[in-house]
């Protein structure tokens, strides 16, 4: 395949002049792997009614990565978004008809099979052939690196059972491509702020030693990243907060100034909501520490931000700035870790809490010298569970008449896992009246272990792909 190869965007080097002092506008119309798969269109027709702009979609989870990664394995030319083609497909000719740029981490672990595939979706729908960036260098699986990763972690897990270790690259490469002319840039593992931020250097020119600008783009990311969360989603609460229109509910759009302030509002002519109350939330999300939220680009500080309402469905962030970004990136290294076996039955009407935890304890008995066990009462007692059934022992289990029981645990060796599958099968006859229901599920078990390590460990740059045709 031939690329254009560019090297990595050195974290010292600014960006020169400012390239505009329009504002930017960067919609969101994913914010995880499975999420729905209409939210771009209103987004991609807002953006237009504006003059262009730029298109993310973030689909990329911790374990998400690893999960492609297995999917590679099982097929070359997979391992990258499943639901690509109904992402991209019915907004691809609008985007590059007027000039609006996609940035994605959709690529997972497969980007360079994932830039081919939109090559096909274009050919397909008869348009030009877009020009796609493929960022590099957050894959460390090769041999020498994973003994350098395993030694980090202080682990001695076997690098066979290592299924994926990536880096969380940051903004320079995707700012570089777009600069450089990319219609799409696809991406493995970056952080996710950095496909919002990554537009708004190359857009603005901001040096990526501004630390303060470094923040407000970052933050701006933060507050797209996660799609509807701040339009409404994972918010309302019957009778508390209400978010009209949650069927139809929008994703987010953020107008980024040259100064760094930011506006948040959502797809025109959609559900949900925008407010003080929904950005709170969102600004907040998944920080430890305000002054310090760690990313690849700027330590970002929110310790002074403000969000206000600015009109209907629409807030101001200001306040945000940042400090300097970390010596180290962080790294998660995901492996094989046996099988995960669970498996329920219900049980209903007279006694049924007392019957599904005779059950459960029957369960225990049987097979707990094997494994660990965690037997839920779902109706009862589940969520607010503990892996021990301390609680379940305490008599913490309401009364209820609608009972679900549910155990699980996890094993290396399938055939140990499989006896919750069986046990809890063997109820039907061999536990207490009236269980039915039966559904049992058995899977190899992925569990993440996270680390950083230096910069310099992780070289990265990106290329523009060409179509291969068969």
């Amino acid at each position: 395949m031939h690329t254009e190869m560019r090297d990595p965007v050195a974290s010292h080097v600014p960006f020169g002049e400012p390239k505009s002092l329009k504002p930017l506008y960067v919609g969101c119309a994913t914010g995880f792997s499975g999420d729905r798969t209409d939210g771009a269109g209103p987004v991609v027709d807002t953006l237009i009614t504006l003059g262009g702009g730029v298109l993310n979609f973030e689909t990329l989870a911790e374990r998400t990565l690893a999960l492609a990664q297995v999917e590679k394995r099982k097929d070359p030319a997979k391992g990258y978004e499943p639901l690509l083609d109904d992402l991209v497909g019915p907004v691809l000719k609008r985007c590059l008809d007027h000039k609006i740029q996609i940035v994605s981490n959709f690529g997972a672990a497969n980007p360079q099979a994932c830039a081919q595939r939109i090559f096909a979706l274009a050919r397909a729908q008869g348009l030009r052939t877009p020009r796609i960036a493929v960022v590099h260098g957050d894959d460390l699986t090769k041999p020498e690196q994973l003994t350098f990763l395993l030694k980090r972690l202080g682990s001695d897990i076997d690098p066979k059972r290592v299924v994926s270790a990536n880096a969380y690259l940051g903004a320079g490469e995707i700012a570089q491509a777009l600069k450089d002319g990319a219609d799409i840039v696809v991406t493995g593992r970056v952080s996710d702020p950095s496909l919002t931020l990554g537009p708004a250097i190359a857009h603005f020119g901001w040096s990526m030693q501004d630390w303060h600008l470094m923040g407000c783009g970052t933050m701006a990311g933060h507050m797209l990243e996660c799609g509807t969360q701040v339009t409404g989603g994972y918010y309302s609460v019957p009778g508390q907060k209400s978010v009209p229109g949650m069927d139809c509910i929008g994703f987010p759009i953020a107008e980024i100034r040259a100064d760094g302030t930011f506006s948040v509002f959502k797809a025109a002519n959609t559900g949900g909501r925008v407010d003080d109350r929904t950005g709170r939330e969102q600004i907040l999300y998944e920080v430890h520490d305000p002054a310090r939220y760690l990313t690849p680009d700027v330590v970002a500080d929110i310790s002074q931000a403000t969000v206000t309402r600015e009109g209907k469905d629409r807030i101001l962030i200001q306040g945000v700035t940042g400090h300097q970004r970390p010596d180290e990136l962080k790294v998660n290294v995901c492996y094989d870790n046996g099988y995960f076996a669970e498996a329920e039955i219900s049980y209903a009407g007279f006694q049924a809490k007392e019957r599904a935890a005779l059950a459960g304890e029957t369960i225990r008995k049987r097979i707990g010298h094997l494994l660990p066990l965690r037997v839920d009462l779902i109706g009862a007692l589940s969520i607010f569970g503990d892996d021990a059934g301390e609680l379940m022992a305490q008599g913490y289990a309401g009364a209820s008449r609608d009972v679900r029981l549910r155990v699980a645990g996890v094993h290396l060796q399938k055939e140990i896992a499989e006896k919750i599958l069986r046990e809890v099968t063997a109820l039907y006859c061999c536990g207490p009246a009236g269980g039915g229901g039966v559904r049992t599920s058995l899977r190899p078990r992925l569990d993440t272990l996270s680390c950083t390590i230096p910069r310099e460990a992780v070289p990265s740059c990106f290329s523009f792909v060409q179509e291969q045709r068969a």
